[in-house]
């Protein structure tokens, strides 16, 4: 199982968890898609934000290995924001690749990919 270093463990200030420490003696846990309803509680949407982010600013676009990273957290966006990014899948290993669907990522969380404010202006007041 690969550990993705300098991956954040958790959501900082909260006990949701991000990545695991060992494999599971008893197997992986397989990748499900689950629903997110619209009624979840506030920070349960926050730590869903708080992975997205970490996600896309530790892989980007590109294709990453499941590794460490917790089933159960990849799962509320396994099937819309993460992709299997081969063919074919299997969601019970820790060596499946997966890829953020970037076009679903920036319609279901637009605050991570929003400028960062130092955008063109930012530029132009420096000239």
């Amino acid at each position: 199982m690969l550990k993705h270093r300098g991956f954040p463990g958790r959501l900082s200030g909260t006990d949701f968890q991000f990545v695991i420490r060992r494999a599971n003696p008893k197997g992986v846990t397989a990748l499900t898609v689950r629903e997110r309803y619209r009624d979840r509680r506030p920070p349960d949407k926050r730590a869903d934000v708080g992975f997205m982010r970490a996600l896309w600013e530790h892989f980007g676009e590109h294709p990453f290995e499941r590794g460490n990273l917790d089933a159960g957290r990849l799962s509320w966006l396994f099937g819309r924001e993460v992709v299997p990014a081969e063919d074919p899948f299997d969601p019970a290993s820790y060596d499946a690749l997966l890829q953020i669907n970037v076009g679903a990522a920036q319609v279901s969380f637009p605050e991570i990919f929003e400028d960062d404010g130092f955008g063109d202006d930012f530029e132009e007041e420096q000239a």
